[in-house]
């Protein structure tokens, strides 16, 4: 996968915001034709999904022009929207220059909850709106929520209102204090309620419907395989969680064919001025598009190979035997350490507690 913030405007004002987005404009944004070069560049050698994200990448207006050249490419073009501009004429334009998947995020189950994380009044009636066009515009769409101590009483309702909208997925976040995020620092939840979360979207998904995803959210990927064999977590104080019985979630595919953390080994970012880096969360410029090939960038970047080196981490991710099915979120490493190779902060598991 790869996720290209095709421009850092934005008409909101979320209150983790990696990039600190506003309304822009920003200078050094890739032009069009520079765009389709790069998805010439990546297309050449490999067919991932591409996830055009912002900012808000419907303030782009070649962004369809963009969707549709990728579309022939071969890439599987997906959109990271916050669904304000979303209409039905939108969504009907979406489908027709092969975006397969849109997603939106929702971070409250109402207007007051979801307003305030977004900074902006009337922002959780607009998304609704957009969702409830795409929907009848037959455009599949995930619901994405960000989770902090804010909303984590809420994450039930959340969970709700996703499946009574019919998205196709319900993807959480777990948040990553970067960019506009650092002010919410003190929002992250505690690594026990981290652990507890995460046992409770396992339980979820056993008989959900629709699909489940945890990203910066790596220990998942250590719970899902401890719980599938029958062991239960552990919480801070030492207390067992016991495992859940088998259901109609727990072969889920998704979950068997990915790991943790993908930043830099599956998945990278591009920025709005074209600095390829492990994820949008990990600042870390590990080549730029103006200076060379994608394909140069994603095989010899030595970020991306450390990363790619298990044996390289450090603290108890070195140590762990989930190291490779979870492998510890490199950016909230790095952001606490300094040292993306660093062990991972938020988890508390014990190497060869299994």
């Amino acid at each position: 996968m790869v996720a290209w913030e095709v421009t850092r405007s934005c008409n909101l004002a979320c209150g983790h915001c990696r990039a600190s987005a506003q309304r822009g404009p920003y200078p050094g944004e890739l032009g069009t034709e520079r765009c389709l070069q790069l998805l010439d560049e990546i297309a050449a050698f490999a067919k991932p999904v591409i996830i055009l994200t912002g900012g808000e990448p419907l303030l782009r207006k070649d962004i369809y022009d963009i969707a549709a050249y990728g579309d022939a490419k071969g890439l599987r073009m997906v959109l990271a929207t916050n669904g304000t501009f979303v209409t039905e004429a939108v969504a009907e334009r979406l489908l027709k220059v092969g975006i397969r998947r849109v997603s939106i995020s929702l971070d409250g189950p109402d207007a007051a909850s979801h307003d305030l994380f977004r900074g902006v009044p009337g922002a959780f009636d607009s998304s609704l709106a957009g969702i409830a066009a795409m929907k009848k515009a037959g455009l599949e769409f995930q619901i994405n929520t960000t989770i902090t101590l804010a909303n984590l009483a809420q994450i039930r309702e959340i969970h709700d209102l996703v499946h009574r909208r019919g998205a196709a997925a319900h993807h959480i976040f777990l948040l990553v204090p970067t960019g506009r995020g650092k002010e919410m620092a003190t929002q992250a939840i505690t690594a026990t309620a981290y652990e507890e979360t995460l046992n409770w979207f396992y339980e979820e998904g056993l008989g959900c419907a629709i699909q489940l995803k945890a990203t910066c959210a790596p220990h998942y990927y250590r719970i899902f395989r401890q719980r599938q064999k029958g062991r239960g977590g552990r919480t801070e104080d030492g207390a067992e969680m016991k495992p859940a019985s088998s259901g109609a979630g727990a072969g889920n595919p998704l979950h068997s064919m990915t790991r943790g953390c993908l930043g830099g080994s599956a998945f990278c970012f591009i920025s709005h001025t074209g600095q390829v880096q492990p994820c949008g969360y990990l600042e870390l410029d590990c080549g730029q598009v103006a200076e060379k090939g994608f394909e140069e960038i994603w095989n010899e970047s030595q970020i991306f190979n450390d990363i790619r080196d298990l044996n390289r981490y450090e603290g108890k991710c070195g140590r762990c035997e989930f190291i490779g099915v979870c492998g510890g979120c490199r950016a909230r490493a790095y952001e606490a350490t300094g040292n993306y190779l660093a062990e991972e902060p938020l988890c508390i598991y014990r190497p060869g507690e299994i």
